[in-house]
């Protein structure tokens, strides 16, 4: 082998040690996000997609961040688990300072912009969307980071399908007094039409709140469907002169 060839090869194998995941590999689906009157409200499935087939149903996406905060996430399981690991080094080293102050929703937010930002630009981006909430000094907040970084603050937000599907539902129904229950039955709306309609949902979801007193994840349950369609039975019913 000469000089040019063995030039070739070592370059050859350190490219492919420094090969990045191109596609991300255990996915979770849409999280659904709204203010209510006393806080935060956040519903996510329980599903695991690897690729096509839905490997796991019993995927926790909800996560309390610090005192003040309440993570949702889309996308590569793994690469939320280390956005954990980012925050939790975070938390630490702030409660460190011990100066009676602790990072509320708006700094956590500005955080994660700028790690999924700076990620992107390294050209190894951490696959997801994410979805912060938190109450603060009486101050109820949620935004949410798209995996390049763009991020925005609403009333209520949406990743996935949720941005198409679920957030037509919240435009026409969601307003700022609405209580506990009916935020719930909400976001079991627009979660059941991500069910029908999207195939890595599942029915199993989990809702989680933040209030001024802290974060609260409720236990998973079961979405009651509907699947009895007319259509099934007569497809023409409704669509006479088309078949």
């Amino acid at each position: 082998m000469n000089l040019i060839d063995s030039n070739y090869s070592n370059r050859q194998s350190s490219e492919a040690a420094s090969e990045r995941t191109l596609y991300p590999y255990v996915t979770g689906t849409s999280v659904v996000a709204i203010k209510y009157k006393d806080g935060i409200l956040m519903a996510a499935d329980m599903g695991g997609s690897y690729g096509s087939t839905l490997r796991y149903k019993s995927v926790e996406r909800l996560k309390p961040i610090g005192k003040h905060s309440l993570l949702g996430a889309s996308g590569e399981i793994s690469d939320f688990q280390e956005i954990l690991r980012y925050l939790d080094e975070l938390i630490l080293n702030d409660n460190m300072w011990d100066d009676g102050n602790s990072l509320g929703p708006k700094e956590v937010h500005s955080y994660l912009t700028r790690v999924m930002y700076n990620r992107r630009n390294k050209f190894n981006p951490l696959w997801n969307s994410l979805v912060l909430g938190g109450v603060k000094n009486g101050q109820k907040f949620l935004g949410m980071v798209s995996m390049i970084g763009v991020n925005f603050e609403d009333d209520h937000v949406a990743t996935g399908f949720g941005n198409h599907l679920a957030r037509p539902i919240l435009r026409d129904e969601w307003h700022e007094n609405l209580t506990f229950e009916d935020g719930v039955k909400l976001l079991e709306k627009c979660m059941r039409v991500l069910l029908y309609r999207d195939r890595s949902a599942i029915n199993k979801i989990q809702i989680a709140k933040i209030t001024e007193e802290g974060a609260a994840t409720f236990k998973p349950y079961s979405l009651k469907t509907f699947w009895g369609f007319s259509a099934f039975e007569n497809p023409t019913v409704g669509a006479e002169g088309s078949w």
